[in-house]
């Protein structure tokens, strides 16, 4: 039977066409950035990794403080321009490790310091001087704490804290380690490293010191021609001649004195071995001025920052 072509029925076919995601450069973008990310963490690292605790205590405080205010480190009555803000709220002088009265900005305007009074300029020295000194005595602490530090050898026996004269560091003897033989000033070995070990962290710093000898109240013969006086003098000699071996300049070192047992650790037991001591002052700068007779000094605005002392009169003699 044939159809009949007019009915026969027409069939169309369609292509179904699946759209697929565009492969744009969107995905360059992303990948990008996390190059750049990478590349930002590592540079971060190796930056840590170059930079000295002082500088990365730096870097905090100008984050933490953009203005500027990091006393010692560039702030201060002499930061330039205080009580200016720069772009974004940031003072650069904050993130130098030098003093901005070393760098070009001290052109950009007068540094406060400059105008400040007698008194101001005491309590900016004061201020400096105890982050100085504070910075010194945490970084010796953490030093003690090392297990790999010369110091752990006379771990128990070394004393730091501050006092009206400074920071004060003390060996101390105990029952069963003394740091020289009796009646003797020769140091044992391992004092005698400790102290060697001590002078780079102390010649880091600009304050000179005093080193004291101090002994027990246990008398010498009556006749002796020689007594603790003489002993401790001698023995405060033997730690100065160690730091000077150990690198510590020798004219950063303003007195060396024996105490005798004149002034005990332990009041109450004289013989007691821990009153056989060295005491290592790390002088404070009025301190200084008293000890050379050079009180009530006002020292300039450079002398303050670089911790120098102040400038001779004529005749040599300090104003």
């Amino acid at each position: 039977m044939s159809m009949d072509p007019s009915t026969q029925p027409i069939i169309i076919k369609k292509k179904k066409v699946v759209a697929h995601g565009h492969h744009g450069g969107s995905w360059k973008v992303a990948f990008a950035d996390f190059v750049t990310a990478m590349m930002a963490f590592f540079l971060l690292m190796w930056l840590l990794a170059q930079t000295s605790p002082e500088e990365r205590t730096a870097i905090q405080g100008y984050f933490n403080d953009p203005r500027g205010s990091i006393a010692g480190q560039g702030g201060g009555l002499d930061a330039p321009g205080v009580g200016q803000v720069g772009p974004g709220g940031a003072n650069t002088g904050a993130i130098m490790l030098d003093n901005p009265l070393t760098q070009a900005e001290r052109s950009e305007a007068e540094p406060a310091l400059e105008r400040a009074s007698d008194a101001e300029l005491r309590a900016e020295q004061a201020e400096r001087e105890k982050q100085t000194l504070d910075e010194l005595q945490r970084a010796l602490e953490e030093e003690l704490g090392r297990e790999d530090s010369a110091f752990t050898k006379l771990h128990d026996q070394i004393i730091i804290d501050q006092t009206a004269l400074g920071l004060r560091i003390q060996l101390v003897d105990n029952e069963n380690r003394a740091m020289f033989d009796s009646g003797e000033s020769v140091l044992q070995d391992y004092a005698r490293e400790v102290l060697l070990a001590l002078a780079p962290r102390l010649r880091a710093v600009a304050n000179k010191l005093s080193i004291n000898g101090h002994t027990d109240a246990v008398a010498y013969r009556d006749g002796a021609n020689y007594s603790n006086w003489e002993l401790s003098a001698d023995r405060a000699n033997s730690a100065r001649r160690a730091l000077i071996d150990g690198g510590y300049p020798e004219d950063k070192v303003l007195t060396v004195q024996g105490m005798s047992a004149s002034v005990p650790r332990l009041a109450d037991q004289p013989a007691a071995p821990s009153n056989r001591r060295i005491v290592i002052l790390v002088l404070k700068k009025d301190i200084e001025d008293a000890l050379k007779g050079t009180t009530l000094v006002s020292r300039t605005h450079e002398e303050i920052l670089r911790g120098t002392d102040p400038a001779p009169a004529a005749g040599g003699v300090a104003p």
